[in-house]
């Protein structure tokens, strides 16, 4: 049996036909004719010295040896195709894609991006608003911002400030719950998005910081942090927010944060690309811009009596 690989094209219309299981829809997917791809079929099978496909009268079921080779044939030109893809984009210093959460987009970057937008007018700027686990390799994303204490092993990271936590309202909520004590009866907002935060940066946490027993069960949940800051604005409620999510309406006045008490989490935003990306001109600008966006607000967390969640007693 030869140790040397079949031709490329007879493993690509291989691939194609074990994905589709069809001998038709792959020669329509590689643009050649079904009797040109059952040829290189054919000769992919000789070059093999056994059969990779049982054909039936209107359809094509896998040999045991044809479903040894599908998965990894397939794993192989997912690779390759990646490869040239992220070769391609080493050419193109005009179009920047970058994935961050939706809460984040609607919140922070969205209303900031005329600003780099008027900075680098050189530069298109693509939005992927979305927490879906993504593959910088392969899945054409230059630049993720991503929330939490993940793994980047393997990514150029730049952690960002960690985030700190305290209960926004509207300025005339604020004045019927003055105290602490107080925002014990108020409608409460939960958002849901940081629960998966170990400590846990949640209401109980917040009051115990400030000295209050008080485990509140009841409230409006949102599983988008950008939907509870959304509603505080509206009136509905007093929410724990996230300083990067509040940050904007507190500058503008349409929240306030009554109490100087804030929770800081062990998470943070990380900028991430491939290691070696950072320095195409596109991927250092935006995040040399990013990085002094947030610079700009740091004051306000001079604010705030910042306690980490690991030094709030227990319950």
């Amino acid at each position: 049996m030869p140790d040397r690989l079949p031709p490329l094209t007879a493993l690509r219309a291989f691939e194609s036909a074990a994905r589709h299981m069809s001998f038709a829809r792959a020669a329509e997917e590689l643009h050649v004719t079904p009797a040109a791809l059952s040829f290189q079929i054919k000769s992919l099978e000789e070059h093999l010295g056994q059969p990779l496909f049982i054909r039936l009268n209107r359809a094509v079921a896998l040999t045991e040896a044809g479903k040894t080779l599908a998965p990894g044939s397939t794993d192989g030109f997912q690779s390759l195709a990646a490869a040239w893809r992220a070769t391609q984009r080493l050419q193109d210093n005009s179009t920047l894609t970058v994935t961050a959460g939706p809460a984040l987009t609607a919140k922070w970057l969205a209303p900031r991006l005329f600003e780099f937008a008027r900075q680098h007018p050189e530069i298109e700027l693509r939005f992927s608003a979305s927490l879906q686990t993504v593959d910088l390799a392969r899945d054409n994303i230059d630049v993720a911002i991503r929330f939490g204490e993940g793994n980047d092993d393997g990514l150029y990271a730049v952690p960002v400030r960690k985030e700190w936590m305290t209960p926004v309202m509207t300025p005339e909520m604020a004045e019927q719950f003055p105290t602490p004590q107080s925002l014990t009866k108020a409608p409460l907002l939960f958002d849901d998005s940081v629960s998966f935060l170990d400590p846990p940066c949640d209401w109980p946490a917040w009051f115990r910081a400030a000295g209050v027993d008080f485990h509140p069960e009841r409230g409006s949940h949102f599983s988008n942090a950008d939907h509870a800051i959304d509603a505080a604005v509206a009136g509905v409620g007093a929410v724990l927010g996230r300083r990067s999510m509040i940050i904007g309406d507190l500058l503008n006045g349409s929240l306030v944060a009554p109490f100087k008490i804030a929770v800081e989490t062990n998470a943070r935003f990380r900028f991430l690309c491939l290691t070696g990306a950072e320095t195409r001109p596109q991927i250092a600008a935006f995040r040399d811009w990013f990085l002094a966006e947030i610079d700009k607000t740091a004051h306000i967390s001079d604010e705030f009596e910042i306690i980490p969640v690991e030094d709030i007693p227990p319950t």
